[in-house]
């Protein structure tokens, strides 16, 4: 098996965190802050050493317990953009965004009246930063997908958050293709809230994620319920993380997160970026040389996400995939990646495209296996039938 749809979920998993798992379920197997015998206590401690894991990997300062649980990227997303926009807000977001992002604030424009304006963007990864200026005025969220999931380009988070603090907008952003993976400091460049999901670049399991909130920003909890703590409160809790983290999390979940962390700690996130960007480079470059396919992730310049987007013209993306796994054991992800204003940019909408997309455990021979996977089905479509007619 040749697994490229790391940008989806990272499939392949260290054993540290197969491991970390069942030792959880194994030998500790109770739900951290709710009792005060050994085994609670030691499922809150390991609670405690993921979420300065999680805070080390993405280097988010301050108090670890604002690094709050949740299922998903899509979860922690929700809960920032329900917590923080009230009736008649201004939102920005880009033509990049996940639906995670444009479901839920196309949601709140008409459930609370919300004003959802949107960066225009290009083929390129780029965007209208001029847009981007006017569209801040007044606005009260600025949402950053940190990386395109789609072409694997980063956003010019810098410049925007910039923007926006001018402005007195908050940053939120979208980091579920950036962490683990690229070497950068989102809260230094100034984002206000952080979201991150596990199953990807961080190496945990699925079910697991989380909010990063920065001291002095206030987020009205998305859900509430049980924290184990503070019980005869009507409301939840103001201090961190219970202030967000309502009902029983995730524990053996967020043990093998925990696992995955150390895994991304000991090898070191710039490491790990230069084997992945080597990697994609030759596969872009390789891709690129074939008749008949079209790159549509731009070469990278610099940092990237590790995943290369295509389409083998006259070829549907999704009958590509099913040829790539059946005769070439090549894993990847045909579709629009739920992100379809990008994929209107890129005039793929209709037809979607497909992502081959690199990580931890990817190789040389990946990379030269997906490449002659594609090359083959491409020159397939050349090759002259008998009685001449074109395949």
């Amino acid at each position: 098996m040749h697994y490229l749809d790391y940008a989806a979920t990272s499939a392949v998993r260290p054993p540290q965190v197969v491991q970390a798992v069942h030792d959880f379920l194994a030998n500790v197997g109770a739900s951290p802050g709710r009792g005060g015998y050994a085994r609670s206590v030691e499922s809150g401690r390991i609670a405690f050493r993921c979420r300065r894991r999680v805070a080390q990997v993405m280097g988010l300062p301050g108090d670890p317990g604002r690094v709050t649980f949740m299922l998903n990227a899509t979860h922690a997303l929700n809960t920032a953009i329900h917590g923080v926009l009230g009736p008649g807000d201004a939102v920005v977001i880009t033509a990049f965004d996940h639906n995670a992002v444009l479901r839920p604030v196309h949601a709140l424009a008409r459930a609370r009246g919300i004003e959802v304006r949107q960066i225009p963007g290009a083929p390129d990864g780029s965007l209208d930063m001029e847009a981007a200026a006017r569209h801040l005025e007044g606005a009260r969220l600025l949402v950053v997908n940190a990386v395109s999931n789609v072409l694997g380009t980063v956003l010019p988070l810098g410049e925007l958050a910039a923007l926006a603090r001018e402005r007195g907008a908050l940053v939120l952003v979208d980091a579920a293709q950036s962490a683990g993976h690229l070497p950068h400091d989102p809260a230094g460049l100034g984002a206000h809230l952080v979201a991150f999901t596990g199953h990807k670049s961080l190496l945990g399991p699925q079910g697991t994620g989380g909010l990063w909130v920065a001291e002095g920003v206030e987020v009205l909890p998305f859900c509430s319920g049980g924290t184990g703590g503070n019980s005869r409160l009507r409301e939840m809790p103001d201090a961190y993380p219970d202030h967000l983290e309502a009902g029983t999390p995730n524990a053996p979940g967020i043990a093998g997160l925990l696992a995955g962390c150390e895994v991304v700690l000991a090898e070191g996130v710039e490491a790990i970026h230069a084997r992945e960007a080597a990697l994609k480079a030759k596969l872009h470059d390789g891709l690129s040389a074939i008749p008949g396919v079209r790159v549509l992730s731009p070469p990278t310049l610099g940092p990237g996400g590790a995943l290369v987007t295509l389409v083998v013209d006259g070829l549907s993306p999704a009958d590509v995939a099913r040829q790539l796994e059946a005769e070439w054991q090549v894993l990847a992800r045909a579709g629009l990646h739920c992100a379809p204003e990008a994929h209107r940019i890129l005039g793929s909408l209709e037809t979607g495209a497909l992502r081959l997309s690199l990580g931890w455990a990817s190789t040389e021979e990946d990379v030269d296996q997906a490449l002659r996977g594609v090359d083959a089905i491409a020159t397939s479509l050349r090759a002259p039938v008998p009685g001449g007619v074109p395949a």
